[in-house]
């Protein structure tokens, strides 16, 4: 029997559950807090200045490019507190302060070179940074590649005096620094880090800071490049704000004794690890409570060496950031081998249930096309999730969950699992070749198991709808509306085709791999795992929409609207196979980035031709009220603030930051600011 939910409450955890309603509400629409806009991760402002009648008068105020830094991937979002405009930038992952009026550099740090943080999968991936105010004056927390933890003066970028200890690393700040890896309980070298016989461990998001306490999450080697099963667990860490003194550490695999150690059979939770929190944290502080979204343990696509559930891999974990106690966990998935992890950070919202009033909720969307939503003092499920067979694996030394949980409300916002009647059908043509070009491949339901090499079906992969790269995923956080309880999801339909081979021959594809032992079998290609054939003619295996936004109204579980974004491309447009057929729009395929304002939800993607393209919709219809042409899609989550009484848009554009403001917020030439 499966425990989907376990929760310690106390009588006053329950009255504090009824009185609680107020946490949850659209921050100061001057700043921009953490990544996500707030604690809530809600990625909203109330800011209300640009308008659909004034969209199309949005201007480029000015641009910043991280080039020089080595910005690549433009996926972190600046944060704006008193007056300054915080990011991280590149594989050295500086930390830059900016003038947001102008976006001219203030200050910037960067933290020595160690091959610990060279070997970092994750370098150019630091999404944000975390920021406090101690005593009076605000910090900046960031951590680095190399996992380190470092404090600086939000005003001038120097390492805070007494905080941390001092690393034995020439060129080191001998104060402001915290060595994350001295607290994990493994033995390394402060300069190179752990032995890749042992493990790996980096970070691709900033750390949060609730009520003077740091909870650090962390990343591990990405699963589908894994061919060995040993690798070190991503505990949770937790630090004093003030001096950097270690407060907590939480065990993402339980060690014994502690609550679900006998999901981790075979004596596993001794020599492997991952269950990571790479995706971004969100709290609740006015209730002390963190929540961690989970990643997979070690492997994607196989867990033979793992019998078990394998807690707390793809899960929410809620914790008391006092104590680092556990409040309520959920596991969206036992012994998780689809890569089916949890991308985003989990969003907050105070919500208005009919028949139950208000209720303080937190939602987790999946690549499963699932939203999660629980009460996040209690764990208990918003509507009920329910336990139901899925297949069972045909992989030698595989042993699969007979059951997973099924969300029954909200209803899933794109494809799940793959049968015929999800492949391209615009002539009876289309829809056989689509069905020919899938004739060795496996198709099943959403929980379809990887299969491997010359298995007895004679398939040549197991179709994965959504993939890992499927449903909602990292460069599109989903949004919030506060005032309204409405929940925005950027999606895309995306299958992979997943094909296991024995460990032998996999770790030949993935040189300066973790762990000694090889693994009975692992994923058979490089990058994510190998893509479905495309259709014949040219177009997406899939019926449209190939992308989308979802608008689901949480008071109710009720989906409000779905659009397609951006426009269907010429490539498919101009198409030979569907010359004369009206196949509306498609979207473009890709997963976009949006923010919510007090009067619209805008979001980046592309027109017909590529032309890059900002759109403001209407937040209770869905209707397009306004689109103008930008420099550049926006490649991560976008956000929007107030600075000197005005109100930007910022896209994460690349290696540059774009800021799109009105015309009223330009700096005149020579003017003062």
């Amino acid at each position: 029997m499966h425990t989907l939910i376990t929760r310690r409450i106390s009588l006053a955890a329950a009255v504090l559950m009824v009185f609680s309603s107020s946490l949850v509400v659209a921050q100061d629409a001057t700043e921009w807090l953490t990544l996500g806009g707030d604690y809530a991760h809600t990625r909203s402002t109330l800011a209300a200045e640009i308008t659909a009648e004034n969209f199309a008068q949005l201007e480029v105020a000015w641009e910043w490019d991280g080039a020089s830094f080595g910005a690549v991937s433009g996926r972190s979002t600046p944060s704006l507190i008193d007056g300054k405009l915080y990011t991280v930038a590149g594989n050295k992952r500086h930390v830059i302060a900016l003038d947001p009026k102008t976006g001219e550099t203030i200050w910037s740090y960067r933290e020595p070179d160690t091959p610990r943080g060279e070997y970092s999968m994750r370098a150019d991936y630091g999404k944000g940074v975390g920021y406090a105010k101690i005593d009076g004056r605000g910090v900046i927390y960031i951590i680095s590649p190399g996992f380190f933890l470092t404090a600086l003066d939000a005003d001038t970028g120097v390492p805070i005096e007494g905080f941390g200890r001092p690393v034995p690393i020439d060129g080191f700040p001998q104060t402001g620094v915290v060595d994350l890896l001295a607290d994990l309980g493994h033995p390394y070298d402060p300069y190179e880090g752990l032995p890749l016989e042992t493990g790996y461990i980096t970070s691709s998001s900033p750390p949060i800071v609730v009520n003077d306490v740091i909870i650090v999450g962390n990343s591990a080697e990405q699963g589908y490049l894994q061919s060995r099963i040993e690798n070190v667990p991503g505990d949770i860490l937790a630090y004093d704000a003030r001096t950097g003194a270690l407060k907590w550490k939480f065990n993402v695999i339980p060690q014994p004794g502690e609550y679900g150690h006998e999901t981790w059979e075979n004596d596993a939770w001794e020599w492997t690890g991952d269950v990571s929190s790479w995706a971004p944290l969100a709290a609740d502080p006015e209730n002390n409570l963190v929540f961690i979204p989970t990643n997979s343990a070690t492997i994607d696509y196989y867990g033979g060496f793992r019998p078990g559930d394998n807690l707390y891999g793809a899960s929410i974990i809620a914790l008391d950031t006092r104590t680092g106690e556990r409040a309520w966990h959920f596991q969206m998935v036992h012994h998780e081998v689809w890569n089916f992890d949890n991308p985003t950070a989990p969003v907050l919202l105070d919500l208005n249930m009919p028949g139950r009033g208000s209720v303080p909720a937190v939602m987790q969307v999946t690549k499963q096309s699932w939203v999660y939503a629980f009460n996040r003092i209690t764990g208990e499920p918003l509507w009920p999730i329910v336990e139901r067979p899925v297949p069972a694996s045909i992989v030698p030394g595989e042993m699969l969950s007979p059951t997973q949980p099924h969300v029954t409300k909200p209803a899933p916002y794109d494809i799940q699992g793959i049968t015929i009647d999800d492949l391209a059908d615009f002539t009876p043509e289309i829809r056989r070749q689509a069905i020919e070009a899938l004739a060795d491949y496996q198709m099943g339901p959403l929980f379809n198991p990887p299969i491997h090499a010359g298995n007895s079906t004679g398939k040549f992969a197991a179709m994965n709808c959504p993939g890992g790269g499927g449903g909602a995923n990292i460069t599109a956080p989903a949004v919030a509306d506060p005032a309204t309880g409405m929940l925005y999801i950027s999606s895309h339909s995306s299958c992979f085709a997943l094909r296991l081979i024995p460990g032998e021959e996999a770790d030949l594809l993935y040189p300066n791999t973790t762990g000694v032992t090889l693994s009975q079998w692992a994923n058979a290609g490089p990058g994510a795992t190998a893509r479905p054939p495309r259709h014949p003619a040219g177009i997406p295996i899939l019926k449209p929409p190939y992308s989308r936004i979802t608008a689901i109204d949480m008071n109710t579980g009720e989906h409000a609207w779905m659009i397609p974004t951006g426009e269907t491309s010429d490539r498919i447009l101009n198409n030979p196979a569907l010359a004369g057929i009206d196949i509306g729009n498609t979207g473009t395929g890709a997963l976009v980035p949006m923010v919510v304002t007090g009067n619209m939800l805008v979001y980046s993607d592309s027109a017909h031709d590529g032309t890059p393209m900002l759109y403001a919709i209407d937040k209770a219809s869905g209707e397009t009220m306004a689109q103008i042409e930008v420099p550049a899609r926006s490649s991560y989550g976008m956000s929007s603030w107030v600075h000197d009484g005005h109100q930007y848009i910022i896209l994460q554009t690349g290696s540059k930051l774009t800021a799109m403001a009105l015309p009223g917020a330009m700096v005149e030439a020579g003017a003062a600011h």
